[in-house]
């Protein structure tokens, strides 16, 4: 049965990444292998991988099972040791600086900023990819801050320096700051980790809105795969540097990858999103 299972779930994450190639794809990659200089061999392995134009699509996983590290190379940040990465249908290696930055938006897990600089200016610095040789602040860079400090409803804060913010709201304003880019791509590394309930959805209402206004595609790393299951259109899992299973959530969440990914025997049940109930760990 388990053979059977496994060779199912083959057949539709390889259907699915179809489907996901022929309505068009913000991001993809095949052939793809990751590591580092201090890793024996690669730590990510995928044959093919697509992030559909337009939608959000959530990257889950235990620790260690590569989602950061995918992330980081789809953001040009970590070059893949063999194969492709495609953004809006061109090599992502042929972009320079800036050009990148004006269509891919990357917050990566840990954001700095010097404590005395105010919630306003650090999401000036997100208009950096359209500055002149001179730096100078025009309407446009104006006006799209005002829409960033808007849709990350961080106004009340923007004469606030970043070192008197909670953690929650500190988070919120690097996500303005990669909002004032106006990317038509966001990657978003574990956004509402170490969050309390009401800043990780305060983020994910975030997202969800910029996608649902503006169209943006967002792929976004999350630990949470009942948050994932809630917010996003697609689901990457990934076990161990490779895609277990790729779709929307009512196929990707299931008891089976609660028990081979996670090592949770859990109950899941559609109304219609998936609700896991953890019975204990394996």
């Amino acid at each position: 049965m388990a053979t059977r299972d496994s060779d199912d779930r083959t057949e539709r994450v390889q259907l699915s990444a179809t489907e996901a190639s022929a309505r068009d794809s913000a991001l993809s990659a095949t052939d793809l292998e990751l590591g580092y200089p201090t890793s024996e061999g690669p730590v990510v392995t995928i044959d093919r991988l697509d992030i559909p134009a337009g939608e959000i699509t959530a990257l889950v996983g235990p620790n260690g099972s590569g989602k950061s590290t995918l992330i980081r190379s789809l953001a040009d940040q970590l070059a893949p040791d063999s194969g492709e990465i495609l953004l809006q249908g061109e090599d992502i290696a042929s972009y320079d600086g800036k050009a990148l930055a004006r269509e891919l938006g990357h917050l990566s897990q840990e954001n700095d900023a010097p404590a005395s600089v105010s919630v306003e200016d650090l999401v000036f610095h997100g208009r950096y990819p359209y500055r002149g040789f001179f730096g100078a602040v025009d309407a446009d860079d104006r006006e799209a801050v005002e829409r960033a400090i808007d849709l990350a409803g961080v106004d009340h804060l923007r004469e606030e320096n970043v070192g008197n913010l909670s953690g929650g709201q500190k988070q919120l304003a690097f996500i303005a700051m990669v909002l004032a880019q106006e990317t038509d791509v966001l990657l978003l590394d574990e956004p509402t980790t170490y969050l309390d309930l009401h800043h990780r959805l305060r983020v994910m209402e975030t997202v969800e809105r910029l996608n649902a206004e503006r169209g943006v595609t967002v792929a976004v790393v999350l630990h949470d795969i009942a948050q994932a299951a809630r917010f996003a259109d697609y689901l990457i899992a990934l076990d161990d540097g490779e895609v277990y299973d790729w779709g929307p959530p009512t196929d990707v969440v299931t008891e089976a990858l609660l028990r081979d990914v996670f090592d949770v025997q859990a109950a899941v049940r559609h109304t219609p999103e998936p609700e896991i109930t953890p019975r204990r760990s394996l």
